[in-house]
């Protein structure tokens, strides 16, 4: 009798206790950049001008990966180079990553969670020459977190993303190149 009781209180304790997040750190493969010093040719501070040509809203629905959908999104709008200016929504699973060191090569923790539900209250990037660069923040009801976002974060009910689109020609190709210093 005991051991069933243990058995019922151990399976519905269970079904209670969410998945925990899953970190792992990954150390980028050493390049001949890392140990390269900043370069007086490159400016310290540069910007570059752009105008939006267009505003693309995209909507993910239920159960899409929202990192596979923005990019798929994206070429089929034939999207080249914008700015990812809002992103709104909800995730039952999330997976990202962030900066873990100060020095070359970097290092990044990865965050994985497969049965977390979270609101989606921001992510911002760019796209430069077709390349999504996203960032997201979620939030659950302790916490704001996120980082990179990476596959593997599931929609919930949707999730709305908001580009500014800009020229093909707009100068972008440098912008997110860490080698480039």
């Amino acid at each position: 009798m005991r051991r069933i009781i243990f058995l019922v209180i151990l399976f519905a304790a269970a079904g209670l206790i969410r998945a925990q997040d899953i970190r792992t750190e990954r150390t980028s493969a050493p390049t001949v950049y890392d140990a390269k010093a900043n370069s007086d040719s490159v400016p310290e501070v540069y910007a570059v001008a752009a105008r939006f040509e267009r505003v693309a809203v995209i909507r993910l629905k239920y159960k899409a990966d929202l990192l596979a959908g923005l990019e798929k999104a994206v070429k089929e709008s034939n999207i080249r180079n914008g700015v990812i200016l809002a992103g709104t929504g909800s995730v039952i699973s999330y997976h990202y990553h962030v900066v873990s060191n100060t020095g070359f090569p970097t290092k990044n923790i990865f965050v994985k969670n497969d049965d977390a539900p979270a609101d989606l209250v921001s992510m911002n990037g760019y796209i430069v020459g077709g390349r999504v660069h996203a960032h997201a923040t979620f939030t659950n009801t302790e916490k704001a977190f996120g980082g990179h976002l990476e596959p593997g974060t599931t929609v919930f009910t949707f999730a709305i993303v908001t580009v500014g689109v800009m020229s093909d020609s707009t100068g972008l190709s440098r912008i997110d190149d860490k080698n480039y210093r």
